[in-house]
């Protein structure tokens, strides 16, 4: 059952803000040997001490999938075609695509600072 207390916006700016953590989490893992997962236990402080929910919470009640694990599931999934796409690791090195991660990543933490 989704939290009432959050809005449809809170609600989809958590949903793009966990898809991007896992996004960069992954390529960090993947790409770069860092399985350490930082973006998205970064994001789970944030969101636990700005809005009393965690990652957790956010892909069991506003994903699609309603659970955690289906959710991570897919998320790497979808990673992974999508890094296939680029070429591999090597192919996603040689482009932009590592920053457009990252900036990605930076700009829904700081939309989730900016919540009241």
């Amino acid at each position: 059952m989704a939290r009432s207390g959050l809005d449809a916006e809170t609600q989809t700016l958590l949903v793009e803000a966990v898809t991007a953590a896992a996004d960069l989490d992954a390529y960090h893992s993947r790409c770069r040997g860092d399985g350490s997962g930082r973006r998205t236990e970064n994001l789970n402080k944030l969101i636990v001490g700005k809005l009393r929910t965690t990652v957790l919470t956010v892909q069991d009640d506003f994903f699609p999938e309603r659970s955690y694990r289906r959710v991570q599931a897919r998320l790497e999934s979808d990673f992974v075609e999508r890094l296939q796409a680029a070429g591999g690791c090597q192919g996603a090195k040689d482009s932009t695509w590592p920053e457009e991660l990252r900036q990605r990543y930076e700009t829904a933490i700081e939309a989730i600072r900016q919540l009241p």
